[in-house]
C-alpha cells in the first residue's frame, strides 16, 4: 500500500481525526482495487474528472474566494486516490 504523507504536521488534537481519514481511505482504496476491471476504471475516470479544481481562473486558488480551500483538498484527495488504486499492491 502507497503510504501517503500528510502535506504539513499534524497537530495533536487533529490525530485521532487523521487517523479516521486514513483508515477510511485505505479501505476506499481495497474497495476500488477489487472491483471488475470495467467498473474500476469508471470510477478512475470519474475521479480523474474531480481531481481538478475550476473556478474559471487560469491559476485555480490564485485569486482566494469563499470555499475554494475546501474545493483544492476534495479535487487533491481524489488525485491521491486515484495514484493509490492505480499504484502497485505491495
Amino acid at each position: 500500500m502507497t503510504q501517503v504523507k500528510p502535506l504539513r504536521p499534524v497537530p495533536p488534537f487533529a490525530l485521532p481525526l487523521e487517523g479516521r481519514l486514513l483508515a477510511h481511505r485505505r479501505l476506499l482504496v481495497e474497495l476500488m482495487r477489487n472491483l471488475p476491471q470495467d467498473r474500476q476504471d469508471e470510477l478512475l475516470d470519474w475521479m480523474g474528472e474531480r481531481a481538478l479544481y475550476r473556478d474559471g481562473q487560469e491559476d485555480p486558488g490564485a485569486v482566494p474566494a469563499d470555499g475554494v480551500e475546501l474545493e483544492l483538498a476534495r479535487a487533491d484527495e481524489f488525485q491521491v486516490l486515484k495514484r493509490m488504486v492505480q499504484a502497485p499492491k505491495g
